[in-house]
């Protein structure tokens, strides 16, 4: 069992996450819009195409957390992105109510490009570190990715 931290200690930790959280968020932010990427909503609505296919405008919004109207303008962005279409909507043959959302093999591209800068940028970040420090984190952020999938399973999550 953990031992439980003060709450100036949790309360420290916490911030040093968010302010790398915030950190980070800037950087792609930054890049996204001089290099014209994926925003990150966009990014994981394709992941989330990636992993099962078609899924409704409902399900995507579900998935990828955001309001109905915002995941509306993420799809007909992705639908028109770069002249290419990343995603394609059609009416579902069983359901005429229902609209399907898959990924087109430019959307596919995409995502894979996207994919490989944001691995490459996390590689470049712990390159930085020794091997020791590298093994640590990675322990640790497996500790902390399996206690956040908990949380997550719960019914409304953390």
């Amino acid at each position: 069992m953990p031992n439980k931290p003060d709450s100036a200690e949790m309360e420290s930790m916490a911030k040093e996450i968010f302010d790398l959280a915030k950190l980070v968020y800037a950087l792609r932010s930054q890049r996204a819009a001089d290099q014209n990427e994926l925003t990150e909503t966009e990014f994981l609505t394709l992941d989330a195409l990636v992993r099962e296919q078609p899924l409704t405008i409902g399900e995507l919004q579900h998935r990828v957390g955001v309001v109905p109207a915002q995941m509306s303008r993420i799809v007909r962005a992705l639908e028109t992105a770069r002249g290419k279409g990343f995603l394609e909507c059609t009416i579902n043959a069983e359901d005429r109510r229902r609209v399907d959302v898959s990924i087109t093999p430019s959307g596919m591209e995409a995502y894979e490009q996207y994919r490989a800068l944001r691995l490459a940028s996390t590689r470049a970040i712990l390159a930085g570190l020794t091997l020791d420090d590298r093994r640590h984190f990675m322990r640790i952020l497996r500790l902390i990715r399996t206690h956040m999938s908990k949380l997550a399973a719960k019914p409304g999550g953390a």
